[in-house]
């Protein structure tokens, strides 16, 4: 069941969805495929009108009419994933076809289809699952035809060379050495592994390193795989959008109906009864912290049986953020800086997991007790009526929420496709969890979590983890607590106010403060970060945190921050029905805040926690980018990490939290945005509230010219890491609101397009050499650019830079390589200007991409807030009348005004920086190596490009270890 949820911290890594139903499965009525389907919203969950058809040939596809403007998602989920992996030394094949299919067909080869969706704007991405694999479209309406066509050509007649076979496959161990730095997906690859015996979802989606290694010499193979696998009985199609609906599956009859089904079916190995509990510790040389996973065998997908409903309502009743156990280890104790839970929908039996981190090893056995001690008590106890139903609120209402897009409806469609590949399974699932009783939570508790269904894994530097010599004895804790005695249950502000409201049932608010970490004072770096954490993760004067949470769960409703130099966003959504309880208790912790010592030590804890364990242990990508505006902007308020120095944090006490709020606070740094039906009375209320806020005297802060850079530097950071990940740039004078930007905007595109396979860089390093998984350009802050594909509106900054962002690259020769190229075709850029063949695609490109930036209704909002923060149009009208304007002539003059390399910082995060910093300094030869043959050009280009110099001299090549950074 997808709860979305219940996904938590691994989010962003994992993506999760869904709800629960209001009916019970018996209401559940049969659904004529073909037939155009009317769902009342009073009897489903999912309430969307939709059409759907089964082709002659297998192939499954859906039609939903919105009424979102102009933009339509497209998602193709095939059902197939790493499950269907069952050849041995054949592991990986179902995500490594996920980049495959981007090659083109020969009608359509690579470059023709990657310029057409270009010129059309199309935003073209997949990912790959255990179960199925997702390919996902968004673009203007008028493009439907064509995209229905060209998708239609490659999944009937892919076609690629040996050498683009060997290429990708060289770009696959790229990534999955990438994903190494991660530890919830080493916890994961480690706990399937130990866990199954026979069944394929013993490995990952990326597959066995052993078997990548092994990819470039398997394309015979490869064919193989895609004959199978991708065929229309595997495949539906889910067309979301601004469209009509017959018209629609006309256009896909046309393109995709002669299409020769297929007749393989993998033959899935069936996995043995677990005989007894498992336990496995990973070393991890270089970890701050430890980590401990709890993972128990659960359920197939079965929609209309209870089993499955129940595991994950059991998850989120005794192990989500709401839970006891939570604040019992990470509010209360402490013991824990992290805990949460990932319960992937998988077709066949797979497992049930919660993640934990701590800081000191002795709380890892403690950590363990205390959840095998929970599960036990699930088993002995019932669950609260109210409590579960309040649960079921929750859930309802978060669905209802996500639905905000007409790409968010396709997604989630396309997440339960793959299943049955009918929609009604939503309801049938959600029907099904709204009739669980406490009694049904308390059986299927019995039924799963038992000793002989655990495997628990553990992750440090420690070679050994003290206290698990002996492991948990689940029955033993039962029967104790069965034993044991119960116990009876006892007018007008002064601040700006941007009034978008409509006829949404969804309402969003976003109280914009022009304040953030560039107003932190000198010595207490960190504590704007801590004070906005403090009003949308702390407690009221009336309430304490875990309180609020309580009476927000049932609403659904959400309140959160988001932190950058020169703005806090305190943001939240909820229902139109539930608006007058949710702004009663938000407003209280953002006007009224309780600044509890208990919060103030549990938050500092999470920062200081984030930066060492998230940031400097697990991203060395986001590492990078943060590393280099660290040194670009040194002696300016721009220098700090956004949430602070380990030891200004270290210091803070509550008293600085308070006087930052004091001071930045106020009505004359505020403006508030409204979306949605909000209540003529909860609006009313809100005004005169934030009224009582300080007038102040200052609208936004002051910031200085960013510090000229001079010359080339290199900053080297040293860790433990198996590849090496490259960000460099300079400061820019351009701003979203000068002449120039949109100009220069388009020339970030055409040359680094964030996650886009059309662009220059990404072309050059990794889709003709293979080298690494992305190559992106940038002209204002992108962080979370490992997580997400578009940037997150209110990070408005007055002063920016220009940055190349390479994906890490798996040896320091090939990192040393790949910032050649990149410097490289900078200097050409520079000098010779982009094409008119470019210019146009470009131009095309963002004319048709910019209305996604703004498809969901909080991202309108806050695109329109920095528009006023800019003293811009609205965004998109701002940046289509200015492309519609801009000549080549325009954009090369931008070119030379904007772009140079005489001043560079680069930054290179690394596991050798003795070596690294060698390279660097004497300009050593970094030849590039090909597991296959490659054109005489491209030869010829790599021996120019292996000894391009940077021109950093010695003395502007400084290494630091990880620890010394943001220190």
């Amino acid at each position: 069941m997808k709860f979305k949820l219940l996904a938590s911290s691994v989010a962003a890594t994992l993506a999760l969805a869904g709800c629960v139903s209001s009916q019970s499965p018996s209401m559940v009525k049969e659904v004529a495929i073909g037939q155009s389907v009317k769902n009342a919203a009073s009897e489903r969950v999912f309430s969307q009108d939709y059409l759907l058809e089964a082709l002659d040939n297998g192939l499954r596809v859906m039609v939903v009419k919105t009424d979102y403007p102009d933009v339509v998602s497209l998602q193709i989920p095939v059902s197939v994933g790493s499950r269907n992996e069952v050849e041995a030394g054949k592991t990986g094949f179902a995500h490594f076809f996920e980049h495959m299919m981007f090659k083109g067909s020969k009608k359509y080869p690579q470059d023709v289809y990657s310029d057409i969706l270009k010129n059309s704007g199309v935003d073209n991405r997949a990912y790959t699952t255990n179960d199925y694999t997702n390919y996902h479209l968004n673009f203007s309406k008028q493009h439907l035809d064509k995209v229905l066509e060209i998708e239609a050509d490659i999944f009937q007649n892919l076609s690629y060379t040996e050498e683009q076979f060997k290429t990708e496959a060289l770009t696959v161990k790229g990534e999955y050495l990438k994903n190494n730095a991660s530890p919830i997906r080493k916890l994961l690859s480690a706990v399937r592994n130990e866990a199954f015996e026979k069944h394929t979802y013993k490995h990952t989606t990326m597959g066995f390193f052993e078997d990548i290694e092994a990819m470039p010499e398997q394309m015979a193979y490869g064919k193989e795989f895609f004959e199978k696998f991708y065929k229309p009985e595997y495949v539906s199609l889910v067309i979301v959008g601004d469209v009509d609906p017959q018209a629609t599956m006309a256009m896909v009859k046309k393109h995709w109906g002669n299409w020769q089904k297929g007749d393989y079916v993998a033959d899935i190995p069936t996995e043995p009864q677990q005989q007894a509990a498992k336990y496995i510790h990973e070393k991890n040389e270089g970890l701050p912290g430890h980590w401990l996973l709890v993972s128990y065998k659960g359920t197939a997908w079965q929609p209309t049986e209870k089993d499955r409903a129940a595991l994950d309502l059991i998850s989120q009743l005794y192990f989500s953020n709401n839970s006891p156990l939570y604040q019992e280890l990470v509010v209360d104790k402490q013991i824990a800086s992290q805990m949460f839970t990932y319960n992937p929908d998988t077709k066949d039996p797979g497992l049930l997991h919660v993640f934990v981190k701590v800081e000191n090893d002795a709380d890892l056995a403690k950590a363990r007790d205390a959840i095998n001690r929970t599960y036990a008590q699930a088993r002995t106890e019932l669950v609260d009526s109210q409590k579960l139903q309040d649960l079921k609120s929750n859930l309802k209402y978060s669905f209802i929420n996500g639905l905000d897009s007409s790409e968010a409806i396709a997604s989630t469609l396309a997440s339960y496709m793959h299943f049955e590949r009918d929609p009604e399974v939503i309801n049938q699932l959600y029907a099904t969890a709204d009739s669980i009783t406490p009694e049904d939570i308390k059986a299927i508790a019995n039924q799963y979590f038992v000793d002989n269904g655990r495997t628990t894994v553990t992750m440090s530097a420690l070679d050994n983890v003290p206290g698990f010599e002996q492991d948990v004895d689940l029955n033993g804790l039962v029967a104790s607590i069965e034993q044991a005695p119960t116990e009876q249950a006892p007018t007008e502000g002064y601040f700006k106010v941007l009034d978008k409201t409509n006829s949404s049932p969804l309402v969003d608010v976003n109280w914009l403060f022009n304040t953030g970490a560039a107003a932190d004072p000198q010595g207490k770096k960190g504590v704007a970060a801590l004070t906005a954490a403090m009003l949308a993760q702390g407690g009221s004067a009336s309430m304490s945190y875990k309180d609020i949470k309580k009476a927000l769960y049932p609403l659904a409703g959400s309140f959160s921050y988001q932190l950058d130099k020169e703005m806090i966003s305190l943001h939240g959504r909820v229902h139109k029905d539930n608006a007058a309880q949710w702004y009663a208790l938000v407003s209280e912790q953002l006007l009224n805040p309780g600044f509890r010592e208990d919060d103030f030590k549990r938050l500092k804890k999470e920062l200081i926690d984030g930066i060492k364990a998230g940031l400097k242990a697990s991203n060395d990508e986001e590492l990078g980018k943060e590393v280099l505006y660290h040194m670009l902007y040194q002696g300016h308020p721009y220098e700090s990490y956004n949430y602070g120095d380990l030891s200004d944090l270290a210091a803070l006490t509550l008293d600085d939290v308070k006087a930052f709020y004091d001071s930045q606070f106020t009505q004359a740094k505020l403006t508030l945005g409204l979306i949605g039906a909000l209540p003529d009375d909860v609006k009313s209320v809100m005004l005169k509230d934030l009224a009582g806020l300080p007038k102040g005297d200052e609208s936004r802060l002051s910031i200085p010219d960013a510090p000229v850079l001079q010359g080339h530097h290199a900053t080297i950071v040293e860790k433990s890491a198996q590849s090496t990940a490259v960000s460099f740039g300079f400061p820019i004078d351009t701003i979203r609101s000068s002449d120039d930007w949109t100009a220069l905007w388009l020339v970030r595109s055409y040359f680094g397009e964030h996650r886009s396979s059309n662009s220059y860089l990404y072309q050059r390093i990794r889709q003709t050499r293979g080298m690494n998984y992305g190559n992106y350009a940038y002209i204002e802050y992108f962080p979370r650019g490992m997580f997400q594909t578009k940037p997150d509106a209110n990070l408005g900054r007055s002063e920016q830079i220009f940055q190349v962002w390479l994906r890490p690259l798996r040896s320091n020769n090939d990192a040393h390589f790949a910032t050649r190229t990149a410097l490289f075709e900078l200097d050409k850029l520079i000098k010779n200007g982009i094409s008119k063949t470019d210019f146009e695609a470009t131009r095309n490109f963002l004319i048709n991409f910019v209305p996604q930036m703004v498809a969901s209704q909080d991202r309108q909002l806050g695109y329109a807030l920095d528009s006023q923060f800019y003293n811009t149009d609205n965004f998109v009208d701002y940046v289509k009348a200015k492309l519609e304007k801009l000549t080549l002539d325009d954009v090369n003059r931008v070119i030379r005004d904007n772009l140079q390399t005489d001043n560079i910082h680069y930054v290179f995060i690394t596991g050798d920086g003795k070596d690294m910093q060698k390279r660097l300094a004497s300009e050593q030869t970094s030849a590039m190596l090909y597991n296959a043959a490659k054109p005489a050009e491209l030869v010829a280009e790599d021996k120019v490009i292996a000894d391009y110099k940077l021109a950093i001299p010695a003395e502007n090549i400084e290494v630091l270890k990880v620890e010394q950074v943001f220190q």
